[in-house]
């Protein structure tokens, strides 16, 4: 989003006023200061600090939404917290795959459905930049590049915003399943130490609602901030549609110890503030759920999907495209 001064700028100002306040005020008096001193406060703790063998990232996923569906799942027991690293995708990545965990790094596969992995290990935030000044902050973190994984799969080639296919929805982005059997795959052909699963979901556009009902998404489906008390249910039910295929990777993976966690939250009008920008000490962004149970294969399920790299179904969709898509460039 570039800050020029122009009609269309104006009229959107008039019509959003607290998006003024937010990229002129909240912007460089509070968000920029937190991510200039994030390194020497040690905002919240890294995934590496903390012993798990699978990590599930259920993007946007906040502790009181797991929390309200834990019932319906066997594997969500003692849900905990933690203060993530960062209250964004790209800050997450930045702050979590620093050098000083390269050993770890290099024993780790991260399999993705967040194309700032892409952005930030790959592209060094530098064609991503969508003209806030925190953002470009981020490349001042010691992170490593993409080459230091053991193994990165960058699954938001799947049936993106815009695409028809047979797991998702037009208006939706990369389900669920693609991650799951990508995971199931790794996890039986690899061994490594350590694997991280980044799933899209329940970030918006929130999809899983519309294919229930056959229908296209709702405005607030894609733009929350426009009906946030309809928006949560879709964002529940997202919440749902992913949890269903964690469960199917849990009877199909074999690891000790799972972690179910995000890499930060999400707000929906709390204290006047909407969605996860970066910098933000928000309570329901910076605090992530935390919740142990394991995994075991029992080899039921088989995996189609193949690497992306194999895929002749796969999208060649840009990642500046698909971030678009997900509200993180303009």
């Amino acid at each position: 989003m570039e800050h020029k001064v122009n009609w269309e700028n104006i009229k959107t100002g008039i019509r959003n006023p607290f998006l003024v306040f937010d990229q002129l005020v909240l912007e460089h008096a509070y968000r920029v200061p937190i991510v200039l001193v994030e390194d020497s406060l040690s905002i919240g703790t890294n995934v590496f600090e903390e012993e798990w063998d699978l990590l599930i990232l259920l993007d946007t996923c906040r502790i009181d939404a797991l929390r309200e569906v834990a019932d319906e799942y066997e594997f969500l027991t003692e849900i905990g917290e933690l203060v993530s690293v960062g209250s964004s995708s790209p800050e997450w990545i930045a702050r979590t795959f620093t050098e000083e965990y390269t050993d770890q790094i290099g024993k780790t596969a991260y399999l993705t459905c967040n194309g700032n992995a892409e952005a930030v290990l790959e592209q060094d935030l530098q064609t991503t930049d969508p003209g806030y000044l925190s953002h470009s902050l981020l490349s001042r973190f010691d992170y490593v590049d993409a080459d230091a994984l053991g193994r990165l799969e960058k699954l938001w080639c799947y049936e993106p915003a815009g695409e028809e296919g047979p797991y998702g929805h037009v208006e939706g982005a990369t389900p669920p399943r693609y991650l799951t059997e990508r995971a199931i795959d790794v996890g039986r052909t690899h061994s490594f130490d350590r694997m991280i699963l980044h799933y899209h979901q329940p970030h918006n556009p929130y999809a899983a609602k519309a294919m229930e009902e056959g229908r296209e998404l709702f405005d607030y489906e894609m733009h929350y901030r426009l009906d946030p008390e309809r928006a949560w249910e879709s964002y529940l039910a997202d919440l749902r549609y992913v949890l269903d295929d964690v469960e199917l990777l849990l009877n199909n993976i074999d690891a000790d110890r799972v972690v179910i966690s995000s890499d930060h939250g999400e707000a929906f009008g709390e204290y006047g503030i909407y969605g996860h920008p970066i910098g933000s000490l928000h309570p329901h962004v910076r605090k992530v759920p935390w919740a142990i149970t394991s995994g075991q294969d029992s080899g039921e399920y088989t995996p189609e999907t193949p690497h992306p790299s194999e895929s002749k179904e796969a999208s060649e969709q840009d990642v500046d495209e698909t971030l678009k898509a997900l509200g993180y460039k303009y």
